[in-house]
Parts: structure tokens; sequence; C-alpha cells
């Protein structure tokens, strides 16, 4: 997320308004890549919420180590397929014209 950092003005993000966020300075691909990222990102946290009471990794010690694992990988495996960074990159690329 450095990427993001550098390019992005932050502060801009605790605002709801969305007007000044400024992406010239980025490339097209690098772009794709932190819209890919945060879907990586939000869709782990969607499987974590949706599997913290559940028993899919065992309920031995370790268990939710594992179960960090899991939801981690299907998130990373799963980045640019839900959609989510295919709306965000549209909205970032013309917000950067």
């Amino acid at each position: 997320m450095d990427m993001l950092s550098s390019s992005v003005d932050m502060s801009t993000l605790n605002q709801k308004d969305f007007k000044n966020i400024n992406t010239t300075n980025m490339k097209k691909d690098d772009l794709r890549e932190v819209c890919d990222n945060f879907e990586s990102f939000f869709t782990q946290q969607l499987l974590d919420i949706s599997l913290k009471n559940t028993n899919v990794a065992g309920s031995e010690t370790g268990s939710e180590i594992i179960k960090g694992m899991y939801t981690e990988n299907i998130a990373r495996v799963s980045a640019g397929t839900m959609g989510i960074s295919d709306i965000l990159y549209k909205f970032l690329s013309e917000k950067g014209k």
C-alpha cells in the first residue's frame, strides 16, 4: 500500500467527498494493482467475519491461524474477480483525467 499512500492524498479517503482524489501520477498498472489489493483486503474482511464462529479449520490449537491463512489465500487468489476492483479502477481513473 506504499504506492497508494505516496500517490493519493490519504486525508481525502477519510472524507465522504472523493472529488479531490488525485491519481494522475499513478500509472494504469499501478492503479489496477492498488484496486486489486483493495478488493483482496475487502474480500478477506468479509471472509473473516463470515467464518468467525465456524470450525472450518478445526477447533484445535492453531486453528485460528490456519483459518486466517485460508481466508488470506482465497482473498489473494480471487483479487480482481469480484468486480469491486473494476468499479474502483474506473472511478479512480476517471477522477485522474
